[in-house]
C-alpha cells in the first residue's frame, strides 16, 4: 500500500516564496507531517488502496480509537476532527486540576498525533462547517467519538434561577472552557449543594473548599483562582437519591475529601444505621468504599482547626429550588425524601412523601451529561441520548462507526472510554478485512475536506500550531509558578497557532 512521500532537504524560504506556494499544498505541508524518520516525511492524503478514516472528536474517546487503528493495521490513514483549536477533549477540560497524574495519558495522544499516518485538525465543528455525509464522501469510514456535551436537566421549577448551574458548566468555568469562561458563578453564599454523588460532584466539592496554596499550583484558570480565593462557601452537601451502599462515586475521591485540609465532615449519623452489619455481603471494591465512608461518618466531629465542611446527605430527590424573596436568585432547595425498595446496586429510591428544605445559595447539578445529535443523517436515539449502535457500528448505516459516550452513554472513567474504543476499532477492522469497506473505491480523505474547509472560509489548527499553543500556556505558567496558563479566547489560540 502507498502513501504520498515528500523528500525533506534543508530549505530557505522567504515570505515571498511561501506565498506563492498554493492554499491547499501548503495547508497540507503543514498540517498533515507526522514523525520523521531518515528525512523523509509522510503525508495523509489520497488513495485507491489503504483505507482511509476520520475520526470526529479529539477526546479521549477518538485518540483511543485512532491508537488502536494505527497500531493494527501498518497502511491506514486517520484524520482526526476537533471543534476547538486544542486536543484532548476532557482530559484538559474534564479531569480535576489537582490530579495531573491522571493527565499523563496526553503524553500517549501526542504519540498517536504525530504518527506518520495521523493528521489533526481542530477549530473544524461537524456539523457545522462540514456534514457528516461530506465526510462519508470522503472517507471509507467516519467514526463519531464527539461525547456529551449537553447537561441533564433536573426538571424541576427554579431550575434556571441565578446561583444555579450544571456541573458541566462549573466544571468547564475552572478547567478553561472557552464556552464557559464567562460563567462567573456566585459564591457569596455560606452553603453548597451538589446534586449528585459520583465522582464529578465530588471534584467539584474538592474545588470549593480547597485551601488556596494548592489550588495555586495546578492548572485552574486564573479567573477561577480568584473567584475561588473570594469564595464565601464554607460547607458543600453532596445529595444523592439513594442510599450509603449505592453511592457512585469512588474510593480514591472519597478518600481526597475524607484528607482535605482544612476541613472536617459533617453526616447524618440515622443515614448509616444498619450499614456497618451489610459490610459483610459487599463485594469487595463496595465494602472498602463503605468502611471509609463508615469512618468518616463516625468522625464527623472533625478537628477543632477545620474551618469548613463538606458532608453526604442520601435519600434525598430535588423537588424545587426555592427563590430568593425577590425571586431573582436561589435561597435555597427543597429535598424529597425517599425509602429504598429493594437491595445492592438494583435498590429503587421511592418517595415517602415527606419533604426537606435547605438553606443554601448555590445549587450544582451533577447528575449527568448528555450527547447531542450531530447531523440529520446520523441515526439518534433521544431517550438514550446515544447513537444506537451494535458493537459501533451505527445502525444501519454501513462505515459509520461510533466510540466513547455518545456510543454508550456518559459513563465510566478514562479506561473504560479506552476499551470501549478498541472494541469500536477492531469492529472497524473486521469489517475492512471482510471487505465491507470497498476500498478499491478512490476517496480523497483530507485533501476534499481542506478544500471544502478553504471555501467556506474555516481556519482550522494543525496539530504542530496546537503545539504553539501548548508551549504559550507552558510559558506563562511558569510565570506563576503553575503547570500552564490555559488560554480561555478561541480567537487567541488560533492568533498564536498562525504566528
Amino acid at each position: 500500500m502507498s502513501s504520498v512521500v515528500i523528500e525533506e532537504k534543508p530549505v530557505k524560504m522567504n515570505m515571498r516564496s511561501l506565498r506563492a506556494v498554493k492554499p491547499l499544498e501548503r495547508f497540507l505541508s503543514a498540517r498533515c507531517v507526522g514523525t520523521r524518520a531518515h528525512g523523509v516525511r509522510k503525508l495523509s492524503s489520497t488513495s485507491g488502496s489503504y483505507p482511509l478514516v476520520c475520526i470526529v472528536g479529539g477526546g479521549p474517546a477518538g485518540f483511543y480509537t485512532a491508537q488502536h487503528l494505527l497500531k493494527s493495521h501498518p497502511d491506514i490513514h486517520v484524520d482526526i476532527y476537533e471543534r476547538l483549536p486544542i486536543p484532548f477533549g476532557l482530559v484538559r477540560f474534564g479531569v480535576a486540576p489537582d490530579h495531573p497524574e491522571v493527565k499523563n495519558v496526553i503524553n500517549t495522544f501526542t504519540q498517536t498525533a504525530q504518527h506518520k499516518h495521523c493528521c489533526f485538525f481542530g477549530n473544524v465543528n461537524i456539523g457545522r462547517d462540514v456534514s457528516v455525509k461530506e465526510l462519508q464522501e470522503a472517507y471509507h469510514a467516519v467514526v463519531l467519538s464527539y461525547g456529551a456535551e449537553a447537561n441533564r436537566r433536573l426538571g424541576i421549577p427554579g431550575e434556571d434561577l441565578l446561583g444555579v448551574y450544571s456541573a458541566k458548566d462549573f466544571v468547564g468555568w475552572y478547567n478553561g472552557v472557552p464556552c464557559n469562561k464567562d460563567l462567573q458563578p456566585d459564591l457569596s453564599s455560606d452553603t453548597a449543594v451538589i446534586l449528585g454523588q459520583g465522582n464529578v460532584a465530588l471534584d467539584v466539592a474538592r474545588m470549593l473548599l480547597s485551601p488556596l496554596d494548592i489550588l495555586k499550583k495546578t492548572d485552574v484558570t486564573q479567573p477561577s483562582l480568584e473567584a475561588l480565593a473570594a469564595s464565601h462557601v464554607h460547607k458543600v452537601l453532596i445529595v444523592g437519591r439513594r442510599g450509603p451502599l449505592q453511592m457512585a462515586c469512588t474510593i480514591k475521591e472519597l478518600r481526597e475529601m475524607v484528607n482535605l485540609p482544612g476541613t472536617k465532615p459533617d453526616m447524618v449519623t440515622a443515614e448509616f444505621e444498619g450499614i456497618a452489619e451489610a459490610l459483610k455481603e459487599l463485594p469487595r471494591p463496595r465494602k472498602r468504599l463503605t468502611e471509609l465512608l463508615l469512618k468518616a461518618a463516625q468522625g464527623s466531629a472533625g478537628s477543632a482547626q477545620a474551618t469548613r465542611q463538606w458532608g453526604f446527605r442520601f435519600l434525598r430527590s430535588p423537588v424545587e429550588i426555592r427563590p430568593s424573596s425577590d425571586v431573582t436568585r436561589t435561597a435555597g432547595i427543597r429535598l424529597a425524601v425517599n425509602r429504598l425498595e429493594g437491595s445492592g446496586e438494583n435498590a429503587q429510591a421511592v418517595p415517602t412523601g415527606e419533604v426537606e428544605d435547605l438553606q443554601c445559595g448555590l445549587v450544582i447539578n451533577s447528575i449527568g451529561y448528555r450527547s447531542l445529535p450531530i447531523d440529520a443523517t446520523v441515526p439518534f436515539d433521544p431517550h438514550k441520548a446515544v447513537i444506537p449502535n451494535t458493537v459501533g457500528r451505527v445502525e444501519q448505516v454501513a462505515g459509520l462507526y461510533c466510540s466513547g459516550w455518545v456510543k454508550r452513554g456518559p459513563t465510566g472513567v478514562i479506561a473504560t472510554t479506552m476499551n470501549d474504543s478498541f472494541d469500536t476499532a477492531r469492529a472497524l477492522l473486521q469489517d475492512i478485512e471482510a471487505g465491507l469497506l470497498k476500498l478499491s473505491t478512490k476517496k480523497l480523505g483530507s485533501k476534499a475536506i481542506v478544500t471544502l474547509l478553504e471555501k467556506r472560509g474555516v481556519n482550522s489548527v494543525s496539530f504542530l500550531e496546537w503545539e504553539k499553543i501548548n508551549a504559550e500556556e507552558v510559558k506563562r505558567g511558569g510565570r506563576a509558578g503553575k503547570p500552564r496558563e490555559k488560554l480561555l479566547d478561541v480567537e487567541e489560540m488560533i492568533k498564536i497557532a498562525k504566528t
